[in-house]
């Protein structure tokens, strides 16, 4: 039995959720997430908590229960606190800036990579060597993260690049005489 997938999904007060056949609708202060399950689950409303029952004893049901539950808790995190991912910046003369919704690093190429924030990201540079990625969809705001700390991924010898907050980078000792 599906440890994750027995709890049941509770709505806090100024969320709401609607299920029509296999799509389960979540709204809330920050906004509106769908999400359409598979036919092996069964989703079901009642009194302020969402249910996900398994449709059978299969591996494959089981398997989507705990999924499609953890996918609706998602909907309700993201439309009430939303998603936040943090990056640092390491290295002499790199730096963040932005400018309306363009992100401008400076990452020691002969030219400033520009990055353009999609629909519903949005991404802040408090100081030069940090940049905050914040939204309603986790899946989302963790693509996003990854594409930017994609530019200047963190090396072994001295731990320059773009690095995720409390992220450990192990260090090589390089060369010996």
């Amino acid at each position: 039995m599906s440890r994750i997938g027995k709890k049941p999904v509770e709505l806090p007060s100024g969320v709401t959720a609607s299920v029509s056949g296999q799509t389960v609708e979540v709204k809330g202060p920050k906004g509106a997430r769908t999400f359409t399950a598979t036919d092996d689950v069964t989703l079901t409303v009642e009194d302020n908590v969402v249910k996900v029952e398994p449709r059978g004893k299969s591996k494959r049901a089981r398997q989507q229960w705990g999924m499609s539950r953890t996918q609706v808790a998602n909907l309700v995190t993201g439309v009430t606190q939303g998603f936040k991912k943090e990056l640092e910046i390491q290295g002499v003369g790199y730096r963040a800036q932005m400018q309306g919704n363009t992100l401008k690093l400076n990452l020691g190429y002969s030219h400033d990579v520009d990055f353009t924030a999609p629909e519903g990201i949005t991404i802040t540079a408090p100081k030069q060597t940090e940049i905050v990625v914040e939204g309603i969809d986790q899946q989302q705001v963790g693509e996003v993260a990854a594409k930017i700390r994609e530019w200047r991924r963190p090396e072994p010898y001295k731990g320059k690049g773009i690095r995720y907050k409390g992220e450990f980078i192990f260090r090589k000792e390089g060369k010996k005489k």
